[in-house]
């Protein structure tokens, strides 16, 4: 298996990309205090809140439309991750735009991968692979796994077994090729379903709109949170999910060089 994990990474081997752009924080972030993001559909938080952190960033595809990243980044953001694929033949349209701008913008950004269940896990880390540039200043890849109601294509439900033993597999390659360890992207309802804390060896940023992460998954530790997807967020025209980062911006910022 090792040898097939091998096979996959070198055979399909990215183009290197962007450079090493300067992370200056946010001045909310700088000053301790989070931004303040606006909400077409807020919930009415209590407890732990997620402007607790100093650290807020969005998430982004083809769907945001044309995006102004220096303003994006203005606005207080201070991370992105953009949509790069979807199971093992789909490129978002937008995403060389995207990835390229937000790293002239100065914005810690990372790719990510819709999983596709009736599409093998070794095709998909290749297709991720053969479309996501290798940027050693980049955050981590991150693997979306969550159920598509809504798919007309995919209705198959795996067993959770076969759910983490091929997300692992993808994991995994994707770990040797970018050489940093990539994040599982959630939702409570795949969370519990397949039994994703067996999958302990990585971070997790985890979809919580309506309470925060400690009560929605027990025990389970994190270093993203997605609080809403109906954020506004200057340079983004219509609604656009918002998250936190668990830790500082120069944590950030370590993370996304390696460390």
């Amino acid at each position: 298996m090792r040898g097939l994990l091998v096979f996959v990474c070198v055979c399909l081997l990215a183009s290197c990309g962007g450079g090493s752009p300067s992370y200056d924080p946010p001045s909310r972030a700088v000053q301790g205090t989070a931004p303040r993001f606006a909400d077409t559909d807020p919930h009415d938080w209590v407890g732990t809140m997620p402007w607790h952190y100093s650290v807020h960033g969005i998430d982004v595809s083809k769907y945001q439309g044309d995006i102004d990243w220096s303003q994006v980044r203005t606005s207080g953001v201070g991370f992105a991750f953009i949509k790069a694929t979807e199971g093992g033949d789909y490129l978002d349209e937008r995403f060389a735009a995207n990835w390229e701008a937000a790293r002239r913008a100065g914005l810690p950004r990372g790719a990510y991968h819709y999983y596709y269940f009736c599409r093998p896990a070794v095709e998909q880390v290749a297709w991720f692979i053969n479309h996501v540039p290798r940027d050693s200043s980049a955050l981590p890849p991150v693997l979306d796994l969550e159920w598509n109601h809504r798919s007309r294509t995919c209705p198959y439900r795996p067993d959770p077994n076969t759910v983490r033993n091929e997300a692992s597999l993808f994991l995994k390659a994707a770990n040797v090729h970018y050489g940093k360890r990539p994040i599982i992207y959630t939702t409570v309802d795949f969370y519990r379903d397949n039994e994703l804390w067996r999958l302990d060896n990585y971070p997790f940023w985890l979809r919580s709109v309506a309470g925060h992460p400690s009560d929605v998954y027990p025990g389970q530790r994190w270093s993203f949170w997605q609080y809403t997807g109906t954020g506004v967020v200057d340079g983004i025209d219509g609604p656009t999910d918002l998250n936190v980062f668990s830790g500082s911006f120069q944590q950030i910022v370590n993370l996304a060089n390696g460390g």
